[in-house]
């Protein structure tokens, strides 16, 4: 199982970030959930970024290239094996920011490579 860190978690049952934690975690995947909104989410509380994990697989973003930059410390120093840009996050400059430190990134969408088995 790919352990996820959700950036952009929302407590809201109509985000596509609510139905991805629930979709992972359905399918036996451990999340983390970053975001500024508190609350939480598959029974995982809402936590701003602060400790660096160490044994994340994937990060999946659901915040937009304006909200992006301040995380681009965070995101390189949890140092994922992947980061899935959801539609509407793609962000050139982060995406030269992981080729610069060999973090492999794709523009997928979270809900369907997990419903495909791609994931």
């Amino acid at each position: 199982m790919k352990k996820t860190l959700i950036i952009g978690a929302s407590p809201e049952p109509s985000r596509y970030a609510y139905k991805a934690a629930h979709m992972l975690t359905e399918r036996g995947h451990q999340i983390v959930n970053i975001g500024i909104k508190k609350g939480e989410v598959a029974a995982v509380e809402i936590e701003k970024p602060g400790d660096v994990y160490k044994d994340i697989d994937t990060i999946t973003l659901y915040i937009g290239p304006s909200l992006q930059p301040q995380y681009y410390n965070y995101i390189v120093a949890t140092k994922p094996k992947r980061v899935i840009f959801n539609p509407g996050t793609e962000n050139s400059q982060l995406q030269s920011l992981l080729d610069e430190h060999d973090i492999e990134y794709t523009e997928a969408c979270t809900l369907v490579l997990l419903s495909t088995g791609q994931y």
